[in-house]
């Protein structure tokens, strides 16, 4: 199905295509390309509308954190009927959207803690490793692990939580066991063959919420700066990158507009050009812990937040609890290949998809899907939240650039 793999930093490109080459995709080969593997004759989206042997559209869905507090873990624990922990029923109303798609991209803000516990909550977390089970159950392919939590418990817990995204055969991106691991990026295949797409998956946080980096350590975590970013994407186009997808962990938190550090880098990291090429063809945004807007941004798609996809009831700034917490939106981006070679696969189709976590009943709900529950409170409130959220992510002007509400 699919798997394995790291972020890069400017790397040997001739090692990478040696791993490329001799990597099968399956979870026990080295690093190199992995991913989902369709059935040839229906075509990677399944459409089949191409000749066979070309390269076919596929579509990559991307969803906002996982941030299990201690109320999601009571939950997961009833869940698993008092035998460890069971996410996987929390994740179920998101399931068919993400499995759907030919790629599907988590962001896990939380590192894991030893199998049996302790766990924990806010403000430092230590997740049970039964949360990576679920992510792939749920369909998920790769997973960005950057973000301000990614040393709540040291380089022990980085490794704790790459172990079992291994184990799951979930690739990740953004943090690291090793400095040669962190030196090469996640690499992913939509599809299988020659003429599959080959996605690179890249990670990178503002912070660590004031923890230092490991001594002697610095390659831990990706931190944000545009020109090591930008330097990554080339790496990893060389290495045979189709598609350059960016995660990033940035921006304020509780705040529904992007801020003025998103609006600048995003403007700078999507100019970049190499012959003409865009070096990046995606950025994927989180950590406002909020549903933030979607812009095309020099001709290519900006997420600056996509909210929290699980997360349990959290106070805002002003020290009260934010119903919006639980708000989120999933991207979906199908992408066709280039009319000539060496031009950019071009995203055809870009979807959100309202998605909210019920924080009572410990699952992700359709808000759009519902809201055509019966009259009353719960459908109201159902039809409240998808409308806020569509609101927020056409703030900028995203539909008269096509975005649209996905099914």
């Amino acid at each position: 199905m699919t798997k394995r793999i790291r972020r890069s930093a400017a790397i040997g490109v001739a090692g990478l295509l040696a791993t490329a080459t001799a990597c099968t995709g399956q979870l026990s080969s080295p690093p190199g390309f992995a991913g989902r593997h369709l059935p040839a004759e229906r075509g990677v989206n399944g459409a089949g509308a191409e000749k066979a042997g070309s390269a076919r559209t596929f579509t990559l869905l991307a969803s906002g954190g996982i941030l299990p507090h201690s109320s999601v873990l009571d939950r997961a624990a009833a869940d698993a009927g008092g035998s460890g922990y069971d996410f996987r029923p929390m994740l179920k109303g998101a399931a068919p959207v993400v499995s759907g798609a030919d790629l599907a991209i988590c962001h896990m803000e939380t590192v894991y803690g030893q199998d049996g516990g302790p766990y924990t909550g806010y403000p430092s977390f230590k997740s049970p490793p039964e949360v990576a089970t679920a992510l792939r159950a749920t369909g998920f392919d790769s997973c960005s692990t950057a973000s301000g939590h990614t040393l709540d418990d040291g380089a022990q817990g980085i490794g704790r939580t790459l172990d079992a995204l291994d184990r799951a055969g979930i690739a990740h991106a953004g943090s690291a066991r090793s400095a040669e691991e962190a030196s090469r990026p996640a690499l992913l295949r939509a599809g299988k063959g020659k003429n599959a797409a080959k996605v690179a998956h890249l990670a990178y946080t503002y912070g660590t919420n004031g923890a230092p980096l490991p001594a002697g350590q610095p390659w831990a975590v990706g931190l944000i700066d545009k020109g090591q970013i930008v330097a990554d994407a080339r790496a990893a186009r060389k290495a045979g990158a189709d598609v350059v997808v960016v995660s990033l962990y940035w921006g304020t938190e509780w705040q529904d507009t992007p801020d003025d550090a998103q609006l600048g880098l995003g403007r700078e990291l999507t100019a970049s050009r190499t012959g003409g090429r865009p070096d990046i063809d995606l950025i994927l945004g989180t950590r406002a812990h909020v549903p933030q807007a979607y812009e095309k941004v020099n001709g290519t798609w900006v997420v600056y937040g996509m909210g929290n996809q699980v997360a349990g009831a959290m106070i805002n700034h002003e020290g009260v609890r934010d119903p919006r917490a639980g708000e989120s939106s999933m991207g979906r981006f199908t992408f066709g290949p280039p009319a000539e070679p060496g031009q950019r696969w071009a995203v055809r189709k870009a979807e959100f998809i309202p998605q909210w976590f019920d924080p009572g009943a410990g699952r992700v709900v359709r808000p759009d899907l519902d809201a055509s529950a019966p009259a009353g409170a719960a459908g109201g409130r159902l039809r409240e939240i998808r409308d806020r959220i569509r609101g927020v992510v056409l703030s900028r002007g995203a539909a008269q650039d096509g975005l649209v509400v996905g099914k």
